[in-house]
């Protein structure tokens, strides 16, 4: 009990552990944080909470989002999920591994890259590690669909 307590969805930002991020930037190269605090923020280009990422477009942009773990995180898997299809941004996301979850299966599962994390986090500022599993999910954009047309437009010319 005391250990949930310490990561309650009340908490917006408990902040991503460096090292975690900084093996994830190394691959990726991140472009925009999508949900910061300027305490927290990974990326040098962030969106507060007052600026709303969800409300944000994400277009082209390479994000890491360490979004609320709260009933909230499904409105953040969803918005990666679309912006990766319909906008051409990749989107790395750190959650919880809760592959019961409604929010899992409609985003994720079977969409979007999954990287099991080995053990528990220990969050930036905690005394504690995490009272639960964590996973990485990646959202690429769809670039067959654009190839594909591509070729046909080429094919049409000649």
């Amino acid at each position: 009990m005391i250990g949930q307590a310490l990561f309650s969805s009340n908490k917006y930002d408990w902040e991503t552990p460096q090292r975690l991020f900084d093996q994830l930037n190394t691959e990726f190269q991140f472009t925009l944080d999508v949900c910061a605090t300027r305490e927290n923020t990974k990326c040098r280009r962030f969106f507060s909470p007052e600026q709303d990422g969800l409300s944000q477009p994400w277009g082209g942009e390479i994000c890491w989002c360490n979004p609320p773990y709260g009933r909230e995180v499904g409105k953040w898997v969803g918005k990666a999920l679309n912006e990766s299809i319909w906008n051409g941004a990749t989107v790395v996301m750190l959650l919880p591994a809760r592959t019961d979850t409604a929010w899992f299966h409609k985003y994720i599962y079977g969409k979007a890259e999954v990287r099991f994390l080995k053990g528990r986090l220990k969050f930036g500022g905690a005394k504690n590690s995490a009272p639960f599993p964590s996973m990485i999910a990646v959202f690429r954009p769809k670039v067959t669909a654009t190839v594909s047309i591509a070729t046909k437009r080429k094919e049409s010319v000649q």
